[in-house]
């Protein structure tokens, strides 16, 4: 078959799949649905914003949680209902997008900003939003190292305006890495955002099915949020993404869908992983032992030869631990001898990361 046909006949299964898709955008993870799966996480939030609405005395929040475990697309639902039911404003900016706390506060006066000082900035940010605020920051923890002491946080926590800040992180580190004049200031409560299990990934995508499809069948959806749970430390985007690639590609089994979406997502947190953070990958899918201590010892020449300063043991571990938390590497508890060492197993198809690694670091 020649292109122009082959073009023809797919246009045409595009078209008879399309007719059973009411919503396409359900499948965006940027979608926040009418009604999304209610938490004990979810009630907590809503008693603090609700007591601040009330007394004007912020409790700050540092909500930490896995990739996928519904932190962002909770806050960004009750950012809607809370704007729209009480009289709080609620703003939102990913620190992804705006990386340091100059960018944070020209994002929300919706300014460039160029030849402003960071101090104009906060007073300027102070005067547009004089009533009771909650800030949310998502992604906190990739903040521009030029902002190690993200100052946004010692500005909005030590202001004479009533300010709540929630920051969003997959990563606990970040609390350790304030300094001790913002740690006294804002003394975060800590919301840990379970994993969701296999019935709460079954509900979320009958709600996206109920918004998004004409039909669907309640066994694909069990055997999605089955493998989701089994298989990616119960990510909810891989389950949507399975979700998306069974009703648009339904020559393919489920498996094949799910192992699809799973990649598409490995290679999407691969690539937005720290220099630091690909290192420790690198060595870790490189280690012939695959225990802890041999794989920083590859990790401390793998930065030497980067020409970048190498983590100590602890901060090394701690970031295994960070990528155990995003699905992409198990620790698993091993006796050797007369002891337990810890062995690091890479949790994904390990031919991701060369072509990643060599766009990075060039070899």
């Amino acid at each position: 078959m020649t292109a122009v046909p082959f073009l023809h006949q797919e246009m045409n299964k595009n078209f008879t799949r399309s007719n059973q898709v009411k919503d396409f955008s359900v499948f965006d993870f940027n979608y926040i649905p009418h009604e999304p799966l209610m938490r004990e996480e979810c009630k907590h939030l809503i008693k603090e914003m609700l007591r601040f609405d009330m007394s004007g005395i912020p409790t700050h929040q540092a909500v930490l949680g896995s990739k996928g475990s519904g932190k962002t697309l909770t806050l960004r639902y009750l950012q809607r209902i809370m704007n729209s039911e009480t009289k709080l404003v609620v703003i939102y900016a990913n620190c992804r997008e705006h990386n340091t706390s100059f960018k944070i506060f020209a994002h929300f006066l919706g300014v460039q900003a160029r030849g402003a000082s960071l101090s104009e900035l906060y007073n300027r940010f102070c005067q547009k939003y004089q009533g009771k605020t909650i800030v949310l920051l998502d992604e906190v923890d990739l903040m521009s190292p030029k902002d190690k002491r993200r100052d946004i946080l010692y500005f909005l926590s030590r202001s004479n305006n009533p300010y709540m800040v929630i920051m969003l992180s997959n990563n606990h580190r970040v609390l350790y890495e304030l300094d001790d004049s913002t740690k006294s200031s804002l003394q975060p409560r800590v919301v840990y955002f379970k994993n969701y299990d296999a019935q709460q990934l079954q509900d979320i995508l009958r709600d996206r099915a109920k918004e998004g499809l004409y039909g669907w069948e309640e066994g694909t959806l069990a055997q999605i949020a089955a493998l989701t749970a089994k298989r990616t430390n119960s990510d909810a985007r891989v389950a949507i993404k399975t979700l998306f690639y069974v009703v648009t590609e339904p020559d393919q089994d489920i498996e094949a869908c799910f192992e699809q979406a799973r990649q598409d997502i490995v290679v999407e947190m691969i690539n937005n992983l720290s220099d630091a953070l690909l290192m420790i990958l690198r060595a870790t899918v490189t280690s012939k032992s695959g225990f802890a201590k041999q794989i920083y010892q590859k990790y401390y020449r793998v930065s030497l030869a980067q020409n970048e300063k190498a983590f100590s043991y602890v901060h090394f571990y701690s970031n295994l631990s960070y990528l155990q938390s995003m699905g992409l590497v198990a620790l698993i508890a091993t006796k050797v001898g007369m002891t337990y060492a810890n062995r690091v197993v890479p949790t994904f198809d390990e031919s991701v990361l060369e072509p990643i690694w060599i766009l990075r670091f060039g070899s």
